[in-house]
């Protein structure tokens, strides 16, 4: 209860136990508020999404999730900008749950980036990547061929100059949004208001793997067991800066892999 202490004393409040429940009820809200503005709301759409998809006529690897998709195809430039505002603007709840760390006492150096070095974390990164990318391949490919994933489409952009440099772009968007908000805010939080570690990384693993529903049964068992690792790492590292390096390689192969792949070989699922 540290931490609810300096937050109470922070805001004159005394560490009797009412200030602490008023502590804990405030914590709450801001998680929820905080999810409910990101992933939260992608997990109840997600849900919907999935639903719809099984009470679709045909299978779940007869239909498709679409990501990166165009939104003005007929003008690139208004789509280029549509793309660019929807990655500046995915990014905000980062910065409020910073905002709201910081104001409940936590210092960003100890919770997000504890030991940080950029050419170790990027080592890291990319190792973890090479290891979790091969064995999510091979995750997919088995679930799409037992029906229970919806064929990925990984992106639906068109034959554009900028496709690329986009994808990458949306590949990062993602990494940050997901580990400073799943790791970085929901699991520090849940430990500051009481649970256990391996509680904390369990539930943030469940949020993870329920953004993912979209995908099918397939996208929700392999992104739980990826955040079950995640989420492990980060508690003994206390940084999520080589987890960030880990999910935009992640995605950076998944979508401009597809890109480039998607078509010409016989081995990923298209539609």
């Amino acid at each position: 209860m540290t931490r609810l202490n300096r937050w109470l004393s922070s805001h004159d409040v005394l560490p009797t136990s009412t200030g602490v429940e008023m502590a804990k009820a405030l914590l709450w809200c801001e998680l929820a508020l905080v999810l409910l503005v990101s992933l939260g709301r992608s997990a109840v759409y997600s849900v919907v999404s999935l639903v719809a998809a099984l009470t679709a006529p045909g299978s779940l690897s007869s239909q498709a999730a679409t990501l990166n998709s165009s939104i003005a195809p007929d003008r690139p430039w208004l789509d280029l900008t549509y793309q660019l505002l929807r990655i500046v603007f995915a990014l905000i709840p980062v910065l409020l749950a910073g905002y709201l760390l910081v104001r409940s006492g936590d210092r960003l150096r100890e919770v997000w980036f504890r030991g940080a070095g950029w050419l170790k974390d990027l080592g890291w990164g990319a190792a973890l990547a090479a290891a979790v990318g091969t064995v999510g391949l091979i995750f997919y490919l088995a679930t799409y061929a037992l029906g229970t994933n919806l064929t990925v489409v990984a992106q639906g952009l068109g034959e554009t100059w900028w496709r690329v440099p986009v994808l990458v772009l949306a590949a990062a968007e993602n990494a940050v949004l997901e580990e400073f908000l799943v790791l970085g805010f929901v699991q520090v939080r849940l430990r500051q208001l009481g649970f256990g570690t391996g509680a904390a990384i369990g539930l943030a693993a469940l949020l993870r793997g329920s953004y993912h529903l979209y995908q099918g049964l397939g996208g929700f068992v392999g992104n739980l067991v990826m955040g079950l690792l995640f989420g492990t790492l980060y508690s003994r590292w206390g940084r999520v800066t080589p987890l960030v390096v880990t999910h935009t390689l992640l995605d950076v192969g998944a979508f401009v892999g597809y890109a480039v792949l998607a078509g010409r070989v016989d081995w990923i699922p298209t539609l």
